[in-house]
């Protein structure tokens, strides 16, 4: 209950801080420019992470076909009459 409540000010306050009436703090413009400072900073976090998940997932499905082959040579050593011909 705790939460919802702090959440409902933050949310009240942050529309209170950005409203384009006198008695607000009118801080839209400074809004503005953070938000044009901020996104290539976040697309370059989001690009970092975004990078390192796929070269992860090279490396699993590369182990997964690695792992796939070994069964497969397995399975052919098990085989009963396998190289006994």
């Amino acid at each position: 209950m705790i939460a919802l409540t702090i959440g409902v000010i933050l949310i009240l306050f942050a529309v209170y801080s950005v409203l384009p009436v006198s008695w607000s703090l009118q801080w839209w413009p400074e809004v503005i420019q953070f938000l044009k400072g901020g996104v290539p900073i976040l697309a370059v976090f989001i690009g970092l992470i975004a990078f390192f998940v796929g070269v992860a997932d090279i490396k699993d499905k590369m182990e997964a076909k690695k792992e796939e082959a070994e069964e497969k040579e397995e399975a052919k050593k098990a085989e009963p009459g396998a190289g006994t011909t």
